[in-house]
């Protein structure tokens, strides 16, 4: 069986520093003043080609943010990065225009909206007239309700069609094809099935053109998977090795992006990987 090219030949890893003292795994943890920068530093020495800076939670259950305060969270990172690390690309994190209009003034070149431009649809037309790269994820409701009994006729045929239609209408707001990516949204408004089903049949996201973005780092449904068959996995802290498997098969089905906490274990597990499948026959005739 052929092997998706991308797989084979190119991945990114972009690390998150969460600038919120509620995100579900780091939460309080790098939202001291100089404690983003910091963080930001080690993920980009530990091999993070992005870095994606949030100042909101969209953690299940998660209580909205106002602009303003997203604003003072991670503008501050955004500059002090940006000026450390000219050439490393910072992605903001939010559905807000104000937000990711401060964020790409102060050195952002990438914006990563869990609503697809679905919370503030102006936000599409900051884009494209910024000419920064977006990421345009799949989420059932919004946050607060979002993990409330999910529903789909097909998860991955919903799902595809969603993404289909969130880049149609980015692409009519003035946003370039090129500068698109694309995420299931693994965790937002799916169950644990639904989860495994959309990275079981991830090729068929992939298969929308665009390079397909991955956020599975250390969610609950690894901890379920693990509670099910009765081994550690129940805090998040434990779910690394569950991590790195979910990347390791999103790499086979052809992902390109990983966004992880993680960043050093998960560039080793992705480049062993990545040197296996190159390695691979094209073909059983090879």
């Amino acid at each position: 069986m052929n092997q998706p090219v991308a797989a084979a030949n190119s991945f990114k890893i972009m690390g998150v520093v969460n600038v919120t003292p509620d995100s579900f795994f780091d939460g309080g943890r790098h939202d001291a003043p100089l404690a983003g920068d910091a963080h930001a530093e080690a993920l980009i020495e530990q091999g993070a080609q992005i870095v994606d800076i949030g100042g909101e939670s969209t953690r299940p259950g998660a209580d909205p943010v106002e602009a303003t305060l997203e604003i003072a969270r991670v503008v501050p990172v955004v500059e002090s990065v940006h000026r450390s690390h000219p050439s490393v690309q910072l992605s903001v994190d939010t559905m807000k225009v104000p937000v990711a209009a401060a964020a790409i003034d102060a050195g952002a070149s990438y914006v990563n909206d869990v609503t697809g431009f679905r919370a503030d649809p102006e936000l599409a037309g900051l884009v494209a007239s910024a000419g920064v790269e977006c990421c345009l994820m799949h989420m059932q409701g919004e946050p607060r309700t979002m993990q409330a009994n999910p529903r789909y006729a097909n998860v991955v045929d919903d799902v595809r069609a969603h993404l289909e239609e969130r880049m149609a209408f980015a692409i009519a707001e003035g946003v370039r094809e090129h500068r698109i990516q694309l995420d299931p949204g693994i965790g937002f408004g799916k169950s644990l099935a639904h989860n495994l089903e959309l990275l079981a049949r991830l090729d068929e996201i992939v298969a929308i053109g665009r390079p397909v973005v991955i956020g599975v780092s250390r969610k609950s449904f690894i901890g379920k998977i693990a509670e099910q068959r009765g081994i550690a996995g129940a805090d998040a802290d434990d779910r690394l090795p569950g991590t790195l498997a979910a990347n390791v098969m999103a790499l086979q089905k052809g992902a390109q992006v990983f966004r992880v906490h993680d960043v050093a274990e998960t560039a080793q597990a992705l480049a062993v990987a990545s040197a296996t499948i190159s390695a691979q026959p094209t073909s059983a005739a090879e």
